[in-house]
């Protein structure tokens, strides 16, 4: 699933794995439309017989019509009779379908003015699809040749049945948000688009969970025959299921980087377009750059001369297990339960805005979601004055009915008088579990961490009186944030517990290692490595994975130590996970100063929730 609205249509060039291939699995790898089109059909027809079924399923935003005329046309040139059946006749009517999620989408302005939030839809497609009608259809191509189901939920258990093969087109989270935005396509059922808001809701609570949960059951059955790269309508790539698979199998023994995605803010700062020399046509405020976010981002494999831009989530789906551990596996169902992006506002025009985060039981009965949303900053770069916001230092209910008011009146508050400010330094460490109100200051670039939680549950109590791009004033969350802001934590609470100093775990001629980030409110925990110039630190993985961030200096070279081919050479601000099939891991300071890393990893005897009823309920 996905809810980023605005990625902006660049691909960073750096962002590729180079793996180490077998040329045999290279060279069955086929690139372009007509290619691509020409080997599916070839496929269908090998296989005629008396009947012949295919789905053409894929994730939300495919170009799913496109390819099935394509090959209905080719097939029908070589004199094989085929017929296509598209999903949108079977789906439920958009008033069905609409009954059907009301609970998923409500209608709750008083709490939520910009109808941002809902419920995540707990079943599958099936559930969006007139079931009498898909099989009366479907049952009725026999002795018909070559037949094609091509749409979303063409795969699904009520077709199941009746397929011979499934070819699965998958796109990228980004490039289904930028063809939202450009009005590709509509939801599941609906005969015409909705504003682009509402659409994208619908798709983060209904429309992409049926379709991410539907990937993961053809990936685990191994029911994918052939695998399509969709996110470039102008040059799709495709592989067979187990090609794929065999790609995968490779990625997840090395270290990997995510390919980032770029977002645009109205806070958004100048640092990493800076540092990354990235256009300076694509945004004028860049703000968040996800570099790690599981959801959100895609990962680059170079095949010889293609490179594979895969969803993610996909790679989670496929070899999860290995990736991150199976104990992390089981007590996450399955998601990366960790998140990494880039907050700038160096020399931007302003804070982020005054915000909170809900806890897991305001987050679990009201969405339906994963778990707590907790986060942390860590300071890399500042400038002038930069500060970071967390706890109260005065009366926080006061402060809470000032924001209230000045959500009707758009009066200026003095919110330094009431939030507690922390002087920013490169290499300092606050965590933000859920309920603590904070903001990160403008004048920085903050490595910001989050805990399982999918969605963007942010509750903004003060933002300045802002507008946003469109000239509309920026939705505040006062009455959601009463509900789960914890005004005991105050200033003195936030240095004893969420800003700590660092501690000394070891120290040798090559590298000091100190913990920066650790709370018994959050289920991961945050460690700083210091290389000496050419230094090297040796970490063991225990089951499960470590992800580093190279925060400051120019290079490593990181690599299993038992098995040193699986390496990966990542630079300053570069994201990297070492997986859980790496057990003894190795990083050396490569370039020509000292380095320092920013380690995460899931905490010893974690657990996803801490309230024992949500255990008990699991």
């Amino acid at each position: 699933m996905s809810f980023m609205f605005k990625p902006l249509a660049y691909d960073d060039p750096r962002a590729v794995n180079r793996i180490a291939l077998a040329q045999g699995t290279v060279s069955q790898i086929i690139r372009g439309n007509e290619a691509v089109e020409e080997r599916i059909a070839a496929f269908c027809a090998e296989r005629a017989g008396k009947r012949f079924v295919m789905a053409l399923d894929g994730y939300v935003s495919a170009q799913f019509a496109e390819i099935a005329l394509s090959v209905e046309a080719r097939l029908r040139k070589a004199g094989y009779p085929c017929r296509l059946i598209d999903m949108k006749r079977l789906y439920k009517s958009q008033e069905e379908i609409d009954e059907l999620t009301a609970e998923n989408l409500p209608l709750n302005y008083e709490d939520d003015p910009v109808l941002l939030f809902g419920r995540l839809f707990s079943g599958k497609i099936d559930a969006l699809i007139n079931e009498k009608k898909a099989i009366e259809t479907v049952d009725g191509t026999a002795g018909t040749g070559i037949t094609i189901i091509y749409g979303m939920g063409s795969a699904c258990g009520i077709f199941k049945p009746f397929l011979d093969a499934v070819a699965y087109i998958d796109v990228t989270p980004k490039a289904a948000a930028i063809r939202a935005r450009e009005k590709k396509f509509v939801n599941i059922g609906d005969r015409e688009g909705r504003p682009f808001s509402l659409l994208m809701r619908r798709n983060y609570y209904v429309d992409f969970e049926v379709a991410v949960r539907l990937r993961k059951e053809l990936l685990s059955d191994k029911r994918i025959d052939l695998y399509i790269l969709g996110s470039d309508s102008d040059n799709y790539v495709m592989m067979s299921g187990h090609i794929l698979d065999e790609v995968l199998e490779h990625l997840v023994h090395y270290p990997f980087r995510a390919k980032p995605v770029y977002l645009e803010g109205i806070w958004g700062g100048e640092y990493i377009r800076k540092i990354r020399q990235l256009p300076e046509d694509i945004s004028p405020n860049i703000a968040w750059v996800f570099d790690m976010i599981p959801m959100e981002v895609s990962i680059v494999v170079e095949a010889g001369e293609t490179l594979l831009d895969i969803p993610f989530s996909t790679f989670v789906q496929a070899k999860g297990v290995q990736m991150m551990g199976q104990h992390c596996v089981k007590e996450f169902d399955g998601y990366f339960p960790i998140r990494f992006n880039y907050d700038d506002t160096w020399h931007s025009n302003g804070n982020m805005s005054v915000q909170v985060h809900p806890d897991e039981d305001f987050v679990i009965e009201n969405y339906d979601e994963f778990g707590r949303q907790d986060e942390a900053y860590y300071v890399i770069a500042t400038g002038h004055g930069a500060k970071t916001y967390c706890g109260f230092c005065g009366d926080g209910r006061e402060f809470l009915e000032s924001a209230k008011r000045s959500e009707l009146t758009h009066e200026e508050i003095d919110y330094r008088k009431y939030i507690n400010s922390i002087d920013s330094t490169p290499g300092r460490q606050i965590m933000l579990p859920a309920g603590t109100v904070h903001a990160s200051g403008r004048n920085q670039l903050i490595l910001e961490l989050g805990s399982l939680t999918i969605g963007s549950y942010t509750y903004k109590v003060y933002d300045y009186n802002r507008k946003d791009s469109d000239g509309n004033t920026r939705p505040i969350h006062t009455k959601n944030a009463e509900k789960v802001l914890r005004f005991e934590r105050d200033s003195q609470w936030v240095r004893e517990n969420l800003a700590i100093d660092p501690i000394l775990v070891e120290k040798t001629d090559e590298y000091a290692e100190y913990i920066v980030g650790k709370t018994d409110l959050m289920y991961y925990e945050t460690r700083r490595v210091e290389l000496a110039t050419h230094g090297s630190y040796e970490g063991r993985n225990n089951g499960q994975f470590t992800v580093i961030t190279v925060v400051d200096g120019e290079s490593v070279h990181i690599y299993s130590r038992s098995q040193p081919k699986y390496c990966f050479d990542a630079y300053y601000l570069d994201i990297v996970t070492i997986p859980a099939t790496i057990e003894d891991y190795v990083i050396e300071a490569t370039g020509y100063q000292p380095t320092v890393i920013h380690k995460t990893f899931l905490k010893e005897g974690y657990t996803r929730y801490k309230n024992p009823k949500y255990r008990e309920r699991r």
